[in-house]
C-alpha cells in the first residue's frame, strides 16, 4: 500500500514562484489578446500597402499578357484573396475570442478555461500569421507576373490581303 506523507514546508522562495506562476496564468489570456491585436494591425498595414503599391503600376489588363499569363495571374489572385480571408478570420478568433456561446454546464474553471483559450489563441494567432504571409507572397507574384510575364503579340499580317491605295 501506498502512504502520502506531508513534504517539507514552503520557503518563501516557493511561495514567490507560486504567486508569480499565478499571475502569469491570470494575465496570460489578456497578453496573447493583446499580441493579435498587434499583429492584426499591422498585417493589416503591410496588405493595404502592398495593395496600394500594386495599384500604382504595372498592366492594368490581364488580357495584354500572353496565353496562359493571365490564367496564372487569376489563380494567384484567388489563392491570395482565399489565404488573406482565413488569415484575417484566424486573426480576429486569437484577438476576440470564438464566435460562439459556451453554455454554463461546459465552462471549465477559470484559470483552466483561461489558459486552454490562450493556447487556442496563440494557435490561432500562428496561423492568422502564417495565412497572411502567403497571401502576401501570392499578391507579390501576380503583380509579378503581371509586370514581367510576356505580352499578347499581335497576330501575323495574312499574305494576301491588298492594301488601299493609300497605304501603298
Amino acid at each position: 500500500m501506498i502512504r502520502l506523507r506531508p513534504g517539507p514546508p514552503a520557503t518563501v522562495a516557493d511561495l514567490r514562484r507560486a504567486q508569480e506562476l499565478a499571475g502569469l496564468l491570470r494575465d496570460e489570456l489578456t497578453r496573447v489578446r493583446a499580441a493579435a491585436l498587434a499583429w492584426r494591425n499591422g498585417l493589416a498595414g503591410l496588405l493595404a500597402a502592398l495593395v496600394g503599391f500594386s495599384l500604382i503600376r504595372g498592366r492594368s489588363d490581364v488580357g495584354a499578357l500572353a496565353p496562359g499569363w493571365g490564367a496564372l495571374v487569376g489563380v494567384l489572385l484567388l489563392g491570395a484573396v482565399a489565404a488573406g480571408v482565413a488569415g484575417a478570420l484566424a486573426l480576429l478568433r486569437a484577438a476576440h475570442g470564438p464566435l460562439a456561446v459556451t453554455p454554463v454546464a461546459a465552462l471549465p474553471p477559470a484559470p483552466l478555461g483561461d489558459h486552454q483559450e490562450a493556447l487556442t489563441a496563440a494557435r490561432s494567432l500562428r496561423v492568422g500569421v502564417r495565412l497572411v504571409l502567403v497571401c502576401t507572397a501570392a499578391l507579390v507574384a501576380a503583380v509579378g507576373v503581371t509586370w514581367y510575364a510576356p505580352g499578347r503579340t499581335a497576330p501575323p499580317a495574312a499574305a494576301g490581303v491588298a492594301l488601299a491605295p493609300e497605304q501603298r
